[in-house]
């Protein structure tokens, strides 16, 4: 934690969490805006619906490679540069993607989108530790959760909302847009919270050092696997969105809002219920509670779709209290990989980001195809990746009991 931290934000502390969350927020909106215009682009840009796949899996595997990056970028350079910087390539490749005349040169700018956005959310979680210590720093990271939560219910209204009444250039020029106001915002209003002493030399040696130290500790490796793996049970679904609320539960594209609405509201309120118990419940209690929700409610959710046809009524909300479950638990685990190693709190937030954006690529390019058209595949399969992280968790627990 910065020695200076409580002279850096004078303003209340929402309005850090704010600050924080937007830039968040930045990769959800990359990925949710653009998804309802998959028809139009492809249309307009004579693509196969592979070819449309690309664009998502070049973004979340140029995501996930460079968040290797960013957080040691800003252990030694500091996180306010790394972060300005950061904005400033996602508004270039933003307007890259707006301009595009071709499928490939879409691909090349979704693929440069996706290296440049994971500095907002992989610095913002290093800035979090810098700033508060271990049971405020769980309320600010709930608190970010809870305003980045929105994003994913908001993102695709907006979307939809642009396609309608300009074409789908337009949604990336509102991407690009935004990428403008929170660099102002940023340069205006975020403090470099990484004290001078606690920087890391930058040369490749230490660079590989906390690599290899990070990579080779095997408490790292499974908390960020308990952290990672079981968003994707939730994330299947929305990246399955399209067939599965239009095919297998017949929804028109007009009322996909109440998958979404659920899903994030499930994700603010178990957000809020783990801010509201830090320093209150041990963190292996809330984590232990947070895993029993979702395992409870998976199960639940695999025996409906085994026993019933996949309906409206009832196919929702399995996803929601997953969600609840998944927020509930995600803010500890991650502090828990942050304080491991608390001189590498950049780093680590990366390799944590990596290993959790790797997933996603893997889950949107190959698992979701797959199992979309499903309801019984897509229960199953979000169970078992739920499973990774649970399992995950509970060896690493029996081995270093003391973490927690």
């Amino acid at each position: 934690m910065n020695p200076d931290a409580h002279k850096l934000w004078a303003a209340p502390q929402w309005a850090f969490s704010i600050l924080l969350a937007l830039l968040g927020m930045l990769g959800p909106f990359s990925i949710d805006t653009y998804l309802p215009a998959f028809a139009g682009i492809a249309t307009a840009l004579n693509a196969t619906p592979v070819q449309m796949q690309q664009t998502l899996s070049a973004y979340l595997f140029g995501f996930a490679l460079m968040s290797l990056f960013h957080g040691s970028l800003s252990d030694s350079l500091g996180r306010r540069p790394v972060v300005l910087w950061g904005l400033a390539v996602f508004i270039l490749a933003s307007m890259g993607c707006a301009l595009s005349q071709s499928i490939g040169q879409l691909i090349f700018f979704r693929a440069m989108q996706g290296l440049c956005t994971g500095a907002g959310i992989v610095v913002s979680r290093a800035i979090v530790r810098d700033m508060y210590p271990p049971s405020q720093a769980q309320k600010v990271m709930s608190q970010v959760t809870i305003f980045f939560g929105a994003a994913p219910a908001i993102a695709p209204m907006l979307g939809g909302w642009l396609l309608i009444h300009s074409s789908w250039h337009a949604i990336f020029w509102f991407l690009c847009g935004v990428g403008v106001v929170l660099w102002v915002a940023n340069y205006r209003l975020l403090p470099e919270t990484l004290h001078v002493d606690q920087r890391q030399p930058f040369h490749p040696r230490n660079l590989l050092a906390g690599y290899w130290k990070l990579g080779s500790d095997p408490r790292f490796l499974l908390l960020a696997l308990a952290s990672g793996v079981p968003f994707n049970g939730m994330f299947l679904y929305v990246l399955s969105a399209p067939v599965f609320l239009g095919e297998s539960l017949g929804l028109p594209p007009e009322h996909f809002f109440w998958f979404f609405l659920l899903t994030i509201a499930g994700i603010m309120a178990g957000a809020w219920v783990s801010g509201r118990v830090a320093g209150k419940l041990a963190p292996r209690h809330q984590i232990r509670n947070g895993f029993a929700v979702m395992l409870g409610i998976g199960l639940l959710n695999l025996a409906a779709n085994l026993l019933f046809k996949a309906d409206v009524a009832w196919s929702l909300l399995p996803i929601a209290i997953f969600a609840f479950g998944w927020a509930l638990m995600v803010p500890v685990v991650t502090l828990l990989v942050l304080d491991l190693h608390p001189e590498r709190r950049g780093m680590a937030s990366s390799l944590q980001m990596f290993i959790g954006s790797s997933a996603n690529g893997l889950v949107a390019g190959v698992v979701s195809p797959l199992v979309m058209h499903s309801p019984v595949a897509l229960a199953a399969t979000s169970l078992l990746l739920m499973g990774i992280g649970l399992c995950s968790w509970t060896f690493m627990r029996r081995r270093w009991p003391e973490i927690g």
